[in-house]
């Protein structure tokens, strides 16, 4: 099994061929197919993995893992190439990964933004999300972000200036701190602080930053709560405009057996779910309990934490964060959904108790040294020190500073591996804990020469309803369970249904406490049908129960 790199990011080329070539080499497990194409054309890639010999795909209950979203996250895109890998690798030795695939079936989807990826690859330069210029076509006049030097990184650029904002570190002469409030023209050197780019039209004055010319975020494209550029930057026009977004939309309506979902990000070490603009109180209770225990088991897997969007990562305390991933997961379809975020440099330099988002707006100066000599004791490169250059347009800078492409928004090659690992294992945990729709008994027994009772007792064995969520009740986002006898000329059933709805089966999930108070031993989980046949002796007929969630079911018993 062809191995996945981890000195490296994939560029488009080299990531189809290495899912192609894991579909070649393991046929019977993988397949790999285009949901859709990007603005620029690219395809965009599914992988189903699960075990064909026991099942089809969408006779299982699955799972979706969707990356590399944002154009600079291409951690997300190893962890999703380890997954597939792990699962291909250690089917038929692992036992939890030959029951997971041979059960149930895994939805990836490694690149959901091939575009912005792999132009992030190329220049370097921070990029948030899809290369379409919107919402102008043309880039304003400013400074344009771009590696001047052709050194392969985007910088800071530091400008000494009696009215900058910043001063070097006393401690640490090449960290910029910010100035005091009072300080005076003998308390310098002072710098101005901007990013490393050329300037369109200067003035010789004044260094104008315009908004980027890639103005979409496409993790602000899906319908739920969706509001317009003006309420949100980077929206879109509507929701779905955007052909990456759109293919993932129809992928995941077209496999309704999708019972959860992880979306791979960067950065910050954390684990986020819904809901990213209302508060817990507006969960059905059930479901946030079972958010909560998910988490848990992500926090015990991989040592991240699991918090809500709305209650600790607001990127502003007055505005929330609508038309993401995992709230359409979550409150349209009724799936738990989340967003891992990879990577904490703070948590690196030993800096905890901090705000996920807060901290980047403000934060003690101590944390800013910390992490400078983190930095140079762990990765050199990831802090340069400032260093001369020539500017076409402002003359003599200094380039240096933080390399934030490569060791903010992703993890370090040498850490990479080590990193993502444990994520595949909370992945496999999730798949897991779907329902699972299983015969446990069917028999038939003769009541005459011509009538036969059929009795067909079905369980769900997941820990998860086969509803999977209370939300997706509420939103009759998913059927019950659905039997259909399948009768030969000659057999007619006197009671019974041939087509009935056997509702949903509970789960074990609320089957928590270990004392006589409250605990439930009633049999939801279990459900008994049963029917009248008229037919001769040795009549073969057939039985097929279906969820769209908990997976399909077929048996053929013989009468008599």
């Amino acid at each position: 099994m062809r191995a996945v790199a981890f000195d490296h990011f994939y560029a488009y080329d080299e990531l189809t061929e290495t899912l192609h070539a894991w579909a070649q080499e393991a046929p019977a497990l993988c397949t790999v197919e285009s949901i859709g194409t990007s603005y620029e054309g690219r395809d965009i890639w599914l992988v189903t993995i699960t075990n064909s010999d026991t099942g089809a795909a969408r006779d299982k209950p699955g799972f979706l893992i969707e990356a590399n979203i944002h154009s600079m996250e291409w951690t997300g895109s190893s962890a999703a190439l380890h997954l597939i890998h792990k699962l291909l690798a250690e089917h038929g030795t692992d036992e939890r990964v030959t029951r997971a695939l041979d059960t149930r079936v895994f939805y990836v989807i490694p690149r959901l933004n091939p575009d912005g990826a792999e132009r992030g690859l190329q220049e370097r330069r921070f990029i948030r999300s899809s290369v379409r210029p919107y919402p102008r076509e043309q880039q304003d006049d400013g400074l344009h972000v771009q590696d001047v030097d052709g050194d392969g990184r985007v910088l800071d650029m530091r400008i000494e200036d009696p009215n900058g904002a910043w001063k070097p570190h006393p401690d640490a002469p090449s960290l910029l701190i910010r100035r005091d409030p009072v300080d005076g023209p003998d308390d310098g050197p002072f710098y101005r602080l901007v990013p490393e780019g050329r300037i369109e039209n200067y003035d010789g004055v004044t260094i104008k930053v315009p908004p980027p010319l890639e103005g979409l975020d496409l993790n602000r494209n899906f319908p739920a709560e969706w509001v317009p550029e003006h309420e949100q930057r980077g929206a879109g026009p509507y929701p779905t405009s955007e052909p990456e977004v759109r293919a993932m939309v129809q992928a995941v309506t077209e496999r309704p057996n999708i019972t959860g979902h992880i979306a791979y990000h960067t950065f910050s070490g954390v684990h986020l779910r819904p809901y990213a603009g209302r508060p817990d109180e507006e969960f059905p209770t059930n479901d946030l309990r079972a958010y909560k225990l998910i988490g848990e088991e992500g926090t015990k897997r991989t040592g991240y934490p699991a918090v809500s969007v709305f209650h600790d990562f607001k990127y502003d305390p007055k505005q929330t964060i609508k038309g993401g991933a995992h709230d359409w997961m979550y409150d349209h379809l009724g799936v738990f959904s989340w967003t891992t975020e990879f990577w904490s440099p703070q948590r690196q330099a030993g800096i905890t108790d901090y705000h996920f988002t807060d901290w980047i707006r403000e934060h003690p100066v101590e944390d800013d040294l910390a992490l400078y000599r983190w930095a140079q004791q762990t990765f050199p490169d990831a802090y340069v020190e400032w260093y001369a250059f020539e500017h076409p347009e402002l003359g003599h800078v200094e380039l240096g500073g933080w390399d934030v492409v490569h060791y903010w928004f992703n993890v370090p090659f040498s850490q990479l591996e080590r990193e993502i690992e444990p994520h595949s294992d909370w992945a496999l945990f999730h798949l897991l804990i779907s329902p699972l729709l299983e015969v446990r008994s069917l028999e038939a027994e003769r009541l005459g020469d011509t009538a036969f009772l059929v009795r067909l007792v079905l369980q769900n064995s997941g820990w998860l309803p086969t509803s999977v969520t209370d939300k997706a009740v509420e939103r009759a986002a998913v059927r019950g369970i659905e039997i259909e006898l399948d009768l030969p000329d000659g057999a007619r059933v006197i009671a019974g249904e041939v087509k009935t709805d056997a509702g949903q089966l509970q789960g074990r999930v609320d089957k928590r406490s270990t004392t006589w108070w409250g605990n439930d031993e009633s049999t939801g989980d279990l459900t008994k049908l049963e029917w009248v046949i008229e037919a001769t002796a040795g009549t073969e007929i057939g039985i097929e129960a279906r969820h769209e969630r908990a997976g399909t079911q077929r048996r053929r018993v013989t009468l008599g």
